[in-house]
């Protein structure tokens, strides 16, 4: 009788201890967090690297950089999928000024609200006037004549206009050319998002510097262009050039116009061509209005 009483004891002891233990483990199906800290390189900004920087879910959220400039000349509000090459374009600037300008760490990591500088520090934006663009200049000369260089020095030497705008643009004094030979198969649109000139070609066709300039970008960080070059001309202009199949210039290389620049390509785009823009102080122009007539 003893005995089968301590045997019931036992079994009690056992199953319960057996309730237990299933009811631990159906209370730790939920995983611990884990957070992910692998650092993110410095370098160009990628194409890959979406300007999103989700907000910290706490009480105490910091404001974001630069709030306090949001809405004022010379500032831009970062949107979603803003990259730095994309914001340095559409405003006329190297994103690595950009990084300079607004002391970033990693020019991948920028979040939407962020308000970046966009125009030089000690420049007034405000007064960085935008002129309407006169189309280019057709002049027809006699061999002998004196170059325009000497013309201009017999203009006037005051002009009101140009004495009270320290940013302006000096507009003539680029001299632009085609930059490929090919036929123009897409015009100026902005209606129709179409930014600028799409021309036709070949695989490997040369594309040409259409004006004297600096590299300000090459690469493939800009979804929608491909590989593609911008090359700034002066404090107000810069062109684009997309869609190649081979870059043969670099970062801050000097370029000269007509200089063979890339090949002309299909990258992250529908057929061979060129997509050429120009844009003055970051605002797209119609490159027919400046582009020789041929």
């Amino acid at each position: 009788m003893q005995k089968n009483s301590l045997s019931r004891i036992s079994l009690s002891l056992l199953s319960a201890g057996l309730l237990a233990l299933l009811s631990a483990c159906g209370t730790s199906l939920n995983k611990a967090p884990v957070e992910d800290r692998t650092p993110v390189k410095s370098g160009k900004p990628t194409a890959g690297a979406a300007a999103v920087v989700p907000a910290p879910a706490t009480s105490d959220v910091k404001p974001l950089p630069g709030i306090e400039n949001a809405g004022k000349p010379g500032y831009y509000t970062v949107k979603p999928g803003d990259n730095l090459i994309r914001i340095g374009m559409e405003n006329g600037q190297s994103w690595r000024d950009l990084v300079k300008w607004n002391g970033l760490d990693n020019p991948n990591v920028i979040e939407v609200g962020q308000v970046l500088r966009v125009v030089q520090p000690g420049v007034d934006a405000a007064s960085v006037s935008i002129r309407p663009v006169s189309s280019a200049k057709v002049e027809t000369r006699p061999l002998d004549a004196k170059t325009p260089a000497t013309a201009a020095a017999s203009a006037p030497a005051s002009n009101p206009a140009s004495a009270t705008a320290p940013a302006k643009i000096e507009e003539d004094d680029i001299s632009w050319a085609w930059p490929a030979s090919g036929s123009v198969i897409t015009s100026f649109d902005e209606a129709r998002n179409n930014k600028g000139l799409d021309i036709n070609g070949k695989a490997g066709d040369a594309v040409l510097a259409a004006a004297d300039g600096r590299v300000m970008y090459a690469g493939s960080g800009l979804r929608g262009y491909g590989q593609m070059i911008i090359i700034k001309h002066n404090a107000g202009y810069l062109s684009a050039y997309a869609h190649n199949q081979a870059l043969l210039v670099k970062d801050d290389q000097v370029v000269r116009k007509g200089q063979k620049i890339a090949e002309m390509g299909s990258s992250d785009a529908d057929q061979v061509k060129l997509h050429f823009e120009i844009r003055r102080q970051g605002k797209l122009l119609d490159p027919a209005r400046v582009l020789p007539s041929r």
